[in-house]
């Protein structure tokens, strides 16, 4: 550990920032040369690890976005558990406490919220979904698979949930957090008027490096409401170069503040959080790893058995400029690996 001064210098700064941002105090910690938290031991999966963090360790400064990727597995192999990037926008918002956007009168009379029929809110939607950047996977098209779905944030404004869905959104993964202070603005309209249109939704976190990540599964917590109905909680991993935040973790460190995150996640909610990442940030840190979770894999130019060999996932996300009726913007376009009957086997396992 650094001598007492260092400590009496970090702890007055705190002070005079006030330490509300991503970069506070956690940030002060990673410049002292400080871990920001371990969990004893790398990762055990098989065995969450208890939600409490030791005391910080010393380390050195490193250097400065679900899948089966292999032949398919039959269906008998799908009961078993299962074992994932959002692409964020070149000038999204880092690390700072936004206000949610005002939405007038017109615009809401504009997305009416409705609610479908009970037996509409079980149907599976055929893929109607066009792409402005169409890629051609040959065989291992995308669309050999049945259930279809997308993730959005505050990037694709207001969205008509309802028609949405009917374009073959089956299940939706929404932009709750950020960090350890950033919420995203649309979450709750988004959350409720997903589930309103019928459609299976579920939260991600995208997590930030240069803070702790029991503060930032608190903030999850924080804000996204415990529903037995809704998917399980996402952990979206990746290098950012948008990202205030330039430090790079070594393998083990990142290993460790992401099974403390996902550690707490899972006692709150009940469910054991999917892994989403991206090639660069799965090569350097996640290959081989967290063998026991489920994985959604960004792969847009090949199939995630070429780019993520070995790995099996749950969710593939193939595309992130996808256009369809009911929002205006582009939209990331994803699939469920399995059939409608494996989907929901899925369903009545992680949902009320």
């Amino acid at each position: 550990m650094r001598k007492s001064v260092v400590s009496a210098l970090i702890v007055s700064s705190m002070a005079l920032a006030g330490c509300t941002s991503s970069s506070g105090v956690d940030g002060l910690m990673m410049q002292a040369g400080t871990s920001a938290e371990t969990t004893g031991s790398v990762v055990r999966p098989s065995v969450p690890v208890a939600a409490a963090e030791p005391a910080p360790q010393q380390t050195a400064p490193d250097s400065p976005s679900l899948a089966w990727a292999g032949p398919v597995p039959q269906a008998a192999q799908f009961n078993a558990a299962p074992p994932a990037v959002v692409p964020q926008p070149a000038q999204r918002p880092q690390n700072v406490v936004e206000k949610p956007i005002k939405v007038s009168a017109s615009q809401m009379s504009a997305y009416p919220v409705r609610r479908l029929s009970r037996e509409t809110r079980h149907k599976i939607y055929a893929h109607r979904f066009r792409d402005a950047k169409p890629i051609n996977f040959g065989k291992a098209s995308p669309l050999r698979h049945p259930v279809h779905g997308v993730d959005v944030s505050r990037w694709q404004g207001n969205i008509d949930w309802a028609r949405l869905r009917t374009q073959g959104a089956n299940f939706a993964f929404i932009k709750a957090t950020d960090g350890g202070d950033h919420l995203d603005p649309m979450f709750m309209k988004n959350w409720h008027a997903a589930d309103a249109a019928g459609i299976k939704r579920g939260a991600y976190h995208f997590f930030y490096w240069c803070r702790y990540a029991s503060h930032q599964a608190d903030w999850f917590i924080r804000n996204v409401p415990k529903d037995p109905n809704a998917l399980p909680p996402v952990i979206d991993v990746e290098w950012n170069g948008d990202s205030s935040c330039k430090r790079r973790l070594s393998r083990e460190q990142v290993l460790e503040k992401m099974q403390v995150f996902m550690d707490r996640l899972e006692k709150h909610y009940g469910k054991r959080p999917i892994i989403y990442t991206t090639p660069d940030f799965y090569r350097d840190n996640l290959e081989g790893a967290f063998l026991d979770y489920p994985f959604w894999l960004r792969a847009v130019k090949e199939h995630p058995s070429k780019v993520y060999k070995g790995r099996r996932w749950l969710f593939w996300q193939y595309s992130g400029s996808g256009l369809s009726h009911g929002v205006n913007e582009k939209i990331d376009l994803n699939v469920f690996y399995g059939s409608e009957h494996d989907w929901h086997r899925w369903l009545a396992r992680v949902t009320g």
